[in-house]
């Protein structure tokens, strides 16, 4: 009597995925996997692009790659390709001529869907559960909020990904990180993906696909889950996931790209089938109670250097490991801060609302909560870019756009912009910001800039008083 066949092993939301686009197994642990989608920018594709013309190259599934112009461009009123910097008039030349030559879709500045390309792809309905997707961006992890895998790449890894629809990579170890409970009244998925890096730290989850569970993750909105995602990479994490459910297809359905009629009902069926098995074995696990979190801010030059806003600057005397408090005396000195200092009596300089972390609707909608018949302190300069030209143009609809610039909010077009200081929108050297992006490296915003990360509730407070206060006590 022949023996039953074995049981299927129990895998991983992320292990499903990558098991099914793995093309061909390598025997030093590596993997050629498939691409469903790529996207690419003006800044880490010219290279790439240029490569396959030395090399006689095509690219070969241009329908599966999407280009949109987004780190480099001017924010301000009227702005064209011939606007902006040198260097991005440069990169945008390039990509117009790139993208057109190999067949690739181009959201250019004039284009209506023009905007971050974090923001642009879900919102398209270009990311969808089950993809493999990958972006010449660090902080491509997003798209994993729909229960994608998504990755950041080099230059050199676009350019592989152009020529062949394949990437070559090792499978990266799987970690959970379960957050249970309701957070309270105030606090925003930012602030509960900031305390989770304060605590794991900026290396927790290195080299991980990061699983984000239970059930303060299944209670928050597409929005609020692409938060999460996107700032995965900051505790040093490969990517980062959350199981689709009924809120994700409801975010999706009727979508410019998202499937329809009997293909949206066989798309249903297998992101049903995207979960991790009830006894699926993760290689790191961590719990954490969203009761506990609390408006944060960060410190120092990492976005693990995070205190609570009712907090006080740390003191690198009180750390027992010697390379650790050095570390920090070097964060401090940088970012001109005493140990023991309250963070509410940071006063600041510039606040800047956007990013592909906080640069969509609800975070706009947030900010408009708390400055609505407010005034931004006199000596502050306040900023509010939108991820996309649909997310300004829904927000001008709604009215949150007249109630941020009779506030003092500069409206701007969508873009990076101050994120990373690449274009026009960038810190003074010594200039203090609350902002809702998602790194606070030196520099990062502008040579010399101090940079503090904050939800856009936050940093609405903080734009309204001039230094940080907790936004619980401002909106009563």
């Amino acid at each position: 009597m022949a023996d039953a066949p074995a049981a299927p092993r129990p895998r991983t939301l992320f292990e499903k995925i990558w098991d099914r686009h793995v093309i061909r197994r390598f025997d030093d642990g590596a993997c050629l996997v498939y691409i469903d989608r790529h996207f690419v920018f003006e800044v880490t594709s010219p290279q790439a692009f240029e490569a396959l013309r030395e090399a006689g190259r095509p690219v070969r599934r241009p329908q599966a790659t999407f280009a949109v112009a987004d780190h480099n461009i001017p924010t301000t009123r009227g702005r064209s390709d011939l606007s902006g910097e040198e260097d991005g008039r440069a990169q945008l030349k390039l990509l117009r001529e790139n993208t057109r030559a190999a067949g690739i879709s181009y959201f250019d500045m004039r284009d209506p869907r023009q905007g971050i390309v974090h923001v642009i792809g879900p919102e398209q309905g270009l990311t969808q559960p089950g993809l493999t997707i990958a972006c010449g961006d660090s902080h491509t992890p997003t798209h994993g909020a729909f229960g994608a895998y998504a990755v950041g790449v080099g230059t050199s890894e676009v350019e592989h990904i152009l020529a062949t629809q394949t990437l070559l990579q090792r499978a990266p170890r799987t970690m959970r990180i379960c957050a249970e409970g309701r957070l309270p009244l105030g606090v925003t998925s930012k602030d509960l993906i900031l305390s989770i890096i304060g605590k794991i730290g900026m290396a927790g989850a290195t080299g991980c696909a990061v699983e984000f569970a239970g059930a303060t993750i299944r209670g928050l909105s597409m929005e609020g889950r692409m938060t999460v995602a996107s700032m995965a990479i900051e505790a040093g994490a490969r990517a980062g996931l959350i199981a689709p459910d009924a809120t994700t297809a409801a975010y999706l359905a009727g979508r410019p790209f998202s499937p329809a009629g009997a293909d949206w009902d066989r798309a249903r069926a297998y992101w049903d089938t995207l979960f991790s098995d009830s006894d699926a074995a993760f290689d790191v696990e961590v719990a954490v109670r969203a009761e506990d979190v609390e408006p944060m801010v960060t410190w120092g030059t990492s976005p693990d250097d995070v205190v609570a806003v009712t907090g006080r600057v740390p003191d690198p005397a009180a750390v027992a490991d010697p390379g650790k408090a050095e570390g920090m005396r070097r964060a401090l000195d940088y970012m001109r801060l005493a140990p023991g200092q309250r963070m509410s009596d940071i006063r600041l300089d510039k606040v800047f609302i956007g990013s592909c972390t906080n640069g969509r609707i609800e975070d706009l909608r947030g900010v408009a909560e708390v400055v609505r018949g407010r005034r931004v302190a006199a000596h502050v300069t306040a900023l509010v870019v939108p991820g996309s030209m649909q997310v300004k143009a829904q927000a001008e609809q709604e009215g949150v756009a007249d109630i941020l610039t009779a506030a003092g909010f500069e409206w701007r077009e969508a873009g990076c912009s101050m994120c990373i200081g690449l274009n026009a929108d960038r810190l003074n050297p010594g200039e203090r910001c609350a902002s809702t992006s998602n790194r606070n490296f030196e520099g990062r915003q502008g040579a010399g800039g101090l940079t503090h990360l904050v939800s856009p509730p936050m940093a609405a407070a903080a734009a309204i008083n001039g230094h940080f206060v907790d936004v619980r006590k401002l909106a009563g």
